[in-house]
């Protein structure tokens, strides 16, 4: 599955992993499947790791639509952690979006994991 998401109660955090070829489908069914989840809150935040993304269907008009399904709310935290050119270039392109958007919804982009989590004010520790 090259999307996967754990959630963390307790932390009140989603972990994401997008890993090998990520689609636009792959994307919306890990939306699916949140949303299903009975312990999913729309104001947990959230730490996407494309860490280990090699590639992906997505443009600016599918992130737009990714963004704009709302699965999180307004409130929520949402840090990217993209080490590579290409995961950094999509990661800046949904900040940009969501900069421009006039959403107050709240995305940074960073290159390592542990600067994403203390961003969103969560120890490393927790995660195995």
């Amino acid at each position: 599955m090259p999307v996967s998401s754990v959630i963390y109660e307790n932390q009140r955090l989603v972990v994401t992993v997008e890993e090998g070829f990520v689609a636009f489908a792959d994307m919306w069914a890990n939306h699916d499947r949140l949303l299903g989840e009975p312990e999913f809150d729309s104001t947990f935040n959230q730490l996407s790791d494309a860490s280990l993304a090699t590639g992906t269907d997505l443009t600016a008009e599918k992130v737009r639509t990714l963004f704009n399904r709302k699965v999180f709310s307004d409130t929520s935290r949402r840090a990217v952690v993209a080490p590579t050119e290409f995961t950094y270039g999509m990661a800046r392109m949904l900040q940009t979006y969501v900069e421009l958007s006039g959403f107050p919804s709240i995305v940074q982009v960073f290159r390592d994991r542990a600067s994403a989590l203390s961003w969103l004010g969560v120890s490393e520790d927790f995660l195995p």
